[in-house]
């Protein structure tokens, strides 16, 4: 391949702005809409409105991924794109973990089932 090549097949696997995950939200503090997207968390937006502040974040979100894709960086997987193995490694002091097991026990379920348990009642 050469130079070209690189850049067309670049561009083509670059997601699309619409792909990622925004919010807006009002703030008092700015006294504007502030949006944001999530596979970027530094970046940031201000509009007068709710429509305004997502136009413009959009438009950041363009400039972004145009310069990484030029220049060859990283261009973070949008949310809707990724895939989860269900699998996920939790690290917690002693104690929590011999009160978790001890609450699966009494509850007659394995402690991943009450964990999944806990996390779907929270979300």
């Amino acid at each position: 391949m050469n130079k070209k090549t690189d850049k067309k097949a670049n561009k083509e696997n670059t997601p699309k702005v619409e792909q990622y995950l925004y919010s807006v939200g009002w703030s008092e503090e700015d006294a504007a809409f502030v949006s944001r997207v999530a596979e970027f968390p530094s970046l940031a937006a201000h509009g007068d409105t709710l429509e305004s502040a997502l136009h413009e974040i959009k438009n950041v979100v363009g400039l972004v991924l145009q310069d990484l894709a030029e220049t060859g960086e990283f261009i973070p997987q949008p949310f809707g794109r990724r895939s989860f193995s269900g699998r996920l490694v939790l690290r917690m002091p002693e104690y929590l973990h011999r009160k978790l097991a001890l609450e699966s026990m009494e509850q007659g379920v394995s402690l991943n089932q009450l964990l999944n348990l806990k996390l779907e009642s929270k979300s």
